[in-house]
């Protein structure tokens, strides 16, 4: 998520804000039918959001392929609702909902084409192509990847306002207060989930002395945003 500071520096501008000026002067640019221009600064809020869009998506699919599909699906979405934009939304939250909706979207079309399939493709990354230098011993390694596999899957299996309000809470670090904006629900309901969804992980994986050693092994890890 981007840092935003609230102390007021003169002329300084907030990035998120940069975006949302953006996206309203696009959606003057199409109302003008001058698209060639509109679709011009409408790459430089794609610079901007490309890497944190990646990452969300990659919570949901964990198949990098899939991600990079769903991710320009749902910035030609967004370019294409901008005549609709509400100039008083923040546009990151705004196309953050947009993002989510297209990841479960796809998620749904997976498991229409596959659902006698249980998934077991090996997750990105997890190859061992031997330790460099820098990083821990081939033991410990194994015991993070192991620990982040166990996480991942256990977010998975939950039920999927669950899983939305922990990937963007724990994963993204939004307060309750965005969190609520994505996903239309009330802070009080968003809080409600992320309990739910702790508790469930801690089910899901049987384990509290790891749970312990995990930021979410803690409930407050939310609450400290309120």
């Amino acid at each position: 998520m981007t840092t935003i500071s609230t102390a007021a520096t003169g002329d300084e501008v907030r990035p998120v804000a940069i975006e949302t000026r953006l996206a309203a002067e696009i959606k003057r640019l199409l109302a003008d039918d001058q698209r060639a221009r509109a679709a011009e600064r409408f790459c430089e809020i794609v610079d901007r959001q490309q890497r944190r869009a990646s990452r969300i998506a990659y919570h949901y699919l964990r198949d990098p392929a899939e991600v990079d599909e769903v991710v320009q699906d749902a910035f030609l979405k967004a370019f294409l609702h901008l005549p609709s934009f509400r100039e008083d939304l923040f546009f990151e939250l705004w196309f953050t909902r947009i993002l989510v909706n297209a990841c479960l979207d796809r998620l749904k079309a997976r498991t229409r084409r596959a659902r006698w399939l249980v998934q077991s493709e090996p997750r990105e990354g997890m190859a061992d192509n031997g330790p460099a230098s820098h990083e821990p011993s081939p033991e410990a390694a194994l015991l993070a990847a192991e620990r982040r596999a166990q996480l991942e899957s256990a977010v998975d299996r939950l039920p999927v306002r669950q899983r939305t309000a922990v990937i963007l809470s724990h994963f993204e670090g939004r307060p309750p207060r965005e969190v609520s904006a994505i996903m239309g629900l009330s802070e009080s309901t968003v809080r409600v989930h992320l309990f739910r969804a702790v508790r469930k992980l801690r089910g899901f994986l049987n384990r509290e002395e790891w749970m312990e050693r995990t930021p979410l092994g803690h409930e407050g890890r939310f609450r400290r945003h309120a």
